[in-house]
């Protein structure tokens, strides 16, 4: 058992690809001239692997691609079944003395992989990668044909195992993510989940003695020497701080590698006054890991790092030896539409609206996320929990034997991200055998074995950090008297009030209808459901902080759909086209303005003689109020037992309505740092389009997809939060869009995706309805 009061520290990286200096190795993308095909004959014939008159049967795609466009709502069951993947590729005849090997970092769920007719491996699980070796199937100077077979029908014996029907989510088609082709010397790097080396394999980064003053990089790397002969080879690890100045270097001696053998090379680097990592200052390192045979440059990885002391106790979480809280939140991977299969682009911009709604943790429910989420994560400054793929189901010895390899794959391609701090090696709200626990806690604890790895599951048994959901105890303590480990409240908000189980604070909901008083609220359910679900998440939360908690995570970011009901789980606070309800508002006040900026927002439409009071969310310390010019106070947060334990508590103002205009002013130590307005809207004018870019411009030739919001106005530019007019959105240039054209507002606004193609250029969008003036946009994209 983990002692928790040990503080120890660990640095994580991340790699991000084969160093391109040098010419003989390199890992390149593979995403582009796929082609695609499914609900056809699903045997295996060779006319699969050669060009004839069945390839206009074959749809021209680029990856990441899934294999059936989605309706948002569903109608029918997610599409299931057997589609194939196929590339034709050349290799030229100098590649014949390399390494040659072919990456997919995810494919849902069952792939059978073939190349030039011939069967080469079967891999199960579609949230971690297989690595197909090539290097003595491929021919060389002449045309292959790679062939995935894959099928995401339902298994029990592969992760979550769940039928769709019964599942709490989708898992979606397709090759979903990035493929690569790697060419390497045939002394080389290995692939740490292709290696599957228990604490090894690929690069692995570990620090100890961290002070404010110096830190030591342990670096471990596995190198494979496929040669007929011994080969001498050294390791040479350089440092760059995250201003890009080279800041350490070491080259070791020396040693011998054998035969078609496989050696761990280890180094120390020295780091001096290192620059920790954090969410507020996620500061990040690179390390250049390189590998010489006879002094001649053989393979090396570039990795992005960042150092940081982490430590679960049962009076909290602890980062660089301050006390921490986690607030966080849940996050599922869909897109509308198109399902799993988001650009690294899209992966980023997920990342950073978590980051801008005021979280500083995410938790991956409830399986692995993208390598470039969480490499969004360690850039933006977020804390990790990657999970294994699970959600009430434990199947047989074969599902568990799966199982446990998930775990070992996540952590082999997941170990040095400096934003993972907790490894869900547990099925979520699954009965799990007590050998079954054991078995993947010590997987971890095997793989990592140092004392800042923490394990956490759903059941207070084995693992170091208990994370259960709020509604896994009972009103009104919950589990704020907890306190035999350490414990993070995985997820609250929801259930407690969908059950209507909430407890202690019911009866100030007595008026409300059931469906008021749900968190399960749609945009379009109007402005007092929007409140309704913003101060659900604000009394449970203020709720949690009443005991020893490390942190919390909100059930969840986005909405996003489900096997077992037809209509979308709406408790996020934002919808799933990532449009913000006004709980997102109450959850960007928790942050601190000096680690952002000074935030208000008026949660309120005002355009009803109903309203008797206005809430507004904010990190001021005061905030003044004025309707139409007319002074109505200058107030502090709100108190009581709903607000306590809050670093910012909403403001309410008691206001009888009147048409016009609200402002609201924000003060920090008595000087005034933000001012906004709502205005009463008025009749529909004019259709405004928006882009979200979310800190990433739209890229050509990626796949590289995004929101378009058509938002109905009034001529003040005001949003009529009633408008429900049906818009249509049109699409001129390098793209597509995806899903449907003609969309009908939902709290006045529409919402559109958009596909970037392969050429940079601009794209021109153009959105009408009946009896409102036209909205246009343009779109550069790079």
């Amino acid at each position: 058992m983990k002692k928790f009061f040990l503080l120890s520290l660990v640095v994580f990286g991340t790699v991000i690809t084969k160093a391109q200096s040098n010419k003989t190795s390199t890992t390149t993308l593979f995403n582009n001239n796929w082609q695609f095909i499914k609900d056809a004959d699903t045997s295996i014939n060779q006319a699969l692997f050669a060009h004839g008159n069945n390839d206009k049967a074959w749809q021209p795609i680029s990856l990441p691609h899934t294999a059936n466009i989605e309706s948002v709502i569903k109608v029918n069951q997610q599409w299931q079944g057997i589609s194939f993947y196929r590339k034709f590729f050349t290799l030229a005849k100098s590649d014949a003395g390399k390494h040659i090997a072919i990456r997919i970092d995810a494919a849902m769920n069952l792939a059978d992989v073939y190349l030039n007719g011939k069967y080469i491996l079967t891999h199960k699980g579609g949230y971690l990668p297989l690595y197909i070796d090539v290097t003595d199937k491929a021919l060389y100077g002449k045309e292959n044909c790679l062939l995935i077979r894959l099928s995401n029908q339902d298994s029990p014996v592969i992760p979550p195992g769940k039928p769709i029907n019964d599942l709490d989510f989708n898992f979606y088609s397709g090759i979903y993510r990035n493929t690569w082709l790697i060419k390497t010397n045939k002394v080389y790097i290995t692939d740490a989940v292709d290696a599957n080396q228990q604490n090894g394999g690929g690069v692995l980064l570990h620090y100890t003695d961290v002070t404010t003053s110096k830190a030591l990089l342990n670096i471990k790397v596995q190198v494979k020497n496929e040669l007929p002969v011994k080969q001498q080879i050294q390791l040479k690890a350089t440092l760059y701080s995250p201003d890009g100045k080279k800041v350490g270097a070491v080259t070791g001696i020396a040693s011998v590698i054998n035969v078609k053998g496989i050696a761990s090379l280890t180094q120390k680097v020295e780091v001096t006054d290192p620059a920790l990592w954090s969410p507020a200052h996620p500061q990040l390192y690179k390390v250049v890991v390189e590998v010489l045979n006879n002094g001649r440059l053989v393979d090396s990885v570039s990795l992005k790092t960042g150092i940081r002391e982490i430590a679960f106790k049962n009076d909290g979480f602890y980062l660089n030896g301050s006390k921490y809280v986690l607030r966080g939140t849940n996050r599922h991977q869909e897109y509308p539409y198109i399902g799993y299969a988001l650009s690294d682009n899209a992966q980023y911009r997920d990342a950073y609206k978590i980051k801008q709604a005021g979280y500083n943790f995410v938790r991956c429910s409830h399986y692995p996320p993208s390598p470039a989420f969480l490499d969004a994560c360690d850039e933006l400054g977020i804390f990790v929990m990657d999970s294994t793929p699970g959600w009430q189901f434990f199947g047989d010895d074969v599902f568990q034997q799966n199982s446990l390899q998930n775990i070992t794959d996540m952590i082999h391609r997941d170990r040095n991200h400096p934003s993972i701090i907790l490894w869900e090696a547990s099925l979520n709200e699954t009965d799990m055998k007590h050998d079954y626990m054991v078995k993947a806690h010590a997987i971890v604890h095997k793989e990592l074995p140092y004392a800042d790895t923490y394990t956490c599951g759903w059941m207070n048994a084995v693992y170091d950090v208990f994370i259960p959901a709020r509604q896994h105890a009972k009103a009104p303590d919950y589990w704020t008297k907890f306190n035999s480990k350490p414990i993070l409240i995985a997820e609250y908000g929801d259930w407690e009030y969908y059950a209507q189980n909430a407890g202690f604070n019911q009866t100030q909901y007595k008026d409300l209808t059931d469906e008021e008083k749900t968190s399960r609220q749609l945009r379009g359910d109007g402005e007092k459901r929007m409140l309704q679900q913003a101060t659900n998440f604000q009394e449970a939360h203020n709720d949690n902080l009443n005991g020893n908690i490390t942190g919390d995570a909100s059930w969840l970011m986005f909405d996003y759909k489900r096997g077992y009901a037809p209509d979308i789980e709406s408790s996020g606070i934002m919808d799933i086209f990532r449009l913000p309800k006004f709980a997102y508002y109450f959850y960007q006040s928790q942050r601190d303005a000096g680690e952002s900026k000074p935030m208000l927002f008026i949660a309120n439409y005002w355009n009803s003689p109903a309203s008797t009071s206005v809430k507004i969310y904010s990190n001021c310390d005061q905030v003044e109020l004025f309707l139409n010019g007319r002074w109505l106070g200058k107030q502090s947060p709100d108190t009581g037992k709903m607000n306590n334990n809050l670093k910012h508590a909403p403001f309410t103002f008691a206001v009888a309505y009147q048409p016009g205009t609200l402002t609201a002013k924000g003060y920090i130590q008595g000087k005034l740092v933000n001012t906004c307005e709502l205005k009463t809207p008025q009749e529909a004018y004019a259709i405004k389009l928006t882009v979200d870019y979310s800190g990433k411009k739209l890229v050509s030739g990626k796949n590289d997809v995004v929101f378009v919001y058509a938002s109905v106005v009034d001529k003040n530019g005001t949003v009529i939060p009633t408008a429900k007019d049906q818009i249509k959105l049109t699409v001129n240039g390098g793209a597509e869009l995806v899903g449907n054209s003609d969309v009908n507002a939902e709290a006045g606004i529409a919402a559109f995706l958009i596909k970037a193609g392969a050429k940079v250029g601009e794209i021109h969008l153009s959105a009408s309805a009946n009896g409102l003036k036209p909205g246009t946009e343009m779109v550069s994209v790079k």
